[in-house]
């Protein structure tokens, strides 16, 4: 059976390859599972019906049979669990791999997330430059440790996995910004990301989403 996921009609992140299905596209690509895309409104985002699937009104949800998903990483977990390519078979490099996917999400990306808000909710308020300031030092402590552990590998663990494609996502937001710039080896451990197919059927097939939407 066809998984369905949801996305974005309109998505903010103007093309970019920010909006979390991303994550679920290329996680999907990458282990050549075909897929379908329901489009949402953000009005039907907060609808009874998505937050049946979703409930706290967000994308993406991942729908396949009886099975109902929501949250990036678990889906994306979920696929690397049933299909081959995404975690490795030696039992400790897959805990590893997996540590790398909580990693990304739990502890990486909540400072650079919540940077990407201040930038955009915040930058009139008098304390944005103050707290900006704190949120780019606690970046800078998670690069900082990141990038030690990668040091000149191309991947985490060893070959490319699930870790690594959340991370990347994570990254992504960063993408051009000083302090990824400040740790050249993750600027290219990102571009890395990208150049991978998979990454580039991804991206294509959610750009294409927010070209439509703004020509229409």
């Amino acid at each position: 059976m066809t998984p369905t996921i949801t996305a974005f009609e309109r998505s903010p992140d103007g093309g970019k390859g920010l909006a979390r299905d991303m994550r679920v596209r290329w996680a999907l690509e990458e282990v050549g599972r075909p897929y379908d895309v329901r489009l949402l409104s953000f009005k039907a985002m907060k609808e009874p019906a998505h937050l049946a699937l979703q409930p706290f009104g967000q994308i993406p949800t991942y729908e396949e049979g009886d099975l109902a998903l929501f949250e990036s990483g678990a889906i994306v977990f979920h696929i690397a669990e049933r299909h081959a390519g995404l975690l490795p078979d030696d039992a400790n490099s897959r805990a590893r791999a997996i540590a790398w996917m909580f990693a990304a999400l739990n502890t990486v990306e909540p400072p650079i997330f919540d940077r990407a808000l201040a930038n955009i909710l915040e930058r009139d308020e008098p304390w944005y430059e103050q707290r900006l300031r704190v949120l780019e030092a606690s970046i800078r402590k998670r690069l900082g440790g990141l990038s030690s552990r990668l040091g000149d590998a191309d991947w985490l663990e060893g070959e490319f996995s699930a870790g690594d494609l959340l991370m990347v996502t994570v990254l992504l937001r960063l993408k051009g910004s000083a302090l990824l710039d400040e740790f050249p080896n993750l600027a290219t451990y990102v571009a890395r990301g990208e150049a991978r197919p998979a990454f580039k059927r991804a991206f294509d097939a959610q750009l294409a989403v927010f070209t439509a939407a703004s020509t229409a």
